[in-house]
């Protein structure tokens, strides 16, 4: 049974493997014990690295408001949500199986699926290996796979890039995590514009037993992938696709932001300059008219074929 918080409701869910917790806001009317009619459109926002389901609340408003059925998971190992034991259960396959399961689970074929950081990389990976379940795909700053493999090529990407490597050591990224009452990473979020209360939100989800080893072996798995060459192979991507960028961003260069045309070839690529890596906060009222944009068009393109079938 659906638990209200306000505008936001809260249920878990089994998607398989695992249960997820999940907070879902929807269009005016339509309650929490109600089924949501099918022609409303599913939009599921994956959030990153280290945050939860609250990182798109403003999107989720939005959205609701806008007529959607928004879903926000806290994704495997975050939050409320299940968390496995060990590295392997953070392969990129599992989480994407979560996703594509989380629509099975609510009773539709496929969604607009929109990520960010982390969430964004598993929304790729989505897209790839469950493209029957991704109508769009709206990535915030985070590369392609592709492209993220050629910018660690780079010295300069590297080097944004060495907090990943500095994660696969055991225990003592936890512990430098949760230093001075996580004093580097308040620091790191007041930097890139993010305010107070929210951070102070993102430090007591990580205080969560279990969050924080759960969240690093999202990068320990990732990086032995690319160690060992098992990552699994590209596929194109038939789904639209956009790309919203934060220019300003320390930790991804926005040379990096255009998918490869090869394998992404509906897609469009949105800069925001001044937006820090956390867009969707800072930016929230740009991201919500770049994203409501997108989702519309799937309307657009539903009531073309309604009226297609009646003439």
């Amino acid at each position: 049974m659906p638990m209200s918080d306000g505008d936001f409701f809260h249920s878990t869910i089994s998607v398989g493997e695992i249960s997820l917790h999940v907070v879902e806001t929807r269009p005016k009317g339509v309650g929490s014990t109600h089924k949501v009619p099918g022609d409303i459109p599913l939009v599921v926002f994956l959030h990153g690295f280290p945050e939860y389901w609250r990182s798109w609340r403003h999107q989720l408003e939005a959205f609701a408001k806008a007529g959607f059925w928004a879903v926000a998971p806290d994704m495997r190992g975050y939050g409320e949500s299940d968390k496995p034991k060990g590295v392997v259960a953070y392969e990129v396959e599992h989480l994407a199986a979560d996703i594509a399961g989380l629509i099975r689970a609510l009773d539709r074929e496929d969604a607009i699926v929109v990520g960010h950081d982390w969430g964004a990389i598993v929304a790729w990976y989505v897209a790839q290996l469950h493209p029957e379940r991704v109508e769009r795909l709206a990535i915030l700053n985070v590369p392609h796979p592709l492209q993220m493999m050629n910018g660690l090529r780079t010295l300069r990407q590297l080097a944004k890039s060495s907090y990943a490597f500095f994660f696969q050591l055991p225990a003592i990224p936890e512990r430098a995590v949760q230093f001075y009452n996580f004093f580097f990473l308040r620091k790191m979020f007041e930097v890139d514009g993010m305010g107070a209360d929210d951070i102070n939100h993102i430090i007591g989800a990580l205080r969560t037993p279990h969050v924080l080893t759960s969240a690093m072996n999202y990068y320990r798995a990732i990086v032995r992938r690319v160690a060992s060459g098992r990552l699994p192979p590209t596929r194109r991507i038939e789904a639209p696709v956009l790309v919203i960028w934060g220019d300003a961003d320390r930790y991804l260069g926005k040379e990096l932001a255009t998918p490869p045309a090869q394998f992404v070839p509906n897609a469009r690529v949105v800069h925001i300059p001044g937006a820090s890596h956390w867009v969707q906060n800072v930016a929230c009222a740009r991201v919500n008219e770049l994203l409501l944009a997108f989702a519309r068009e799937t309307c657009d393109h539903t009531a073309e074929i309604a009226a297609n079938r009646k003439v």
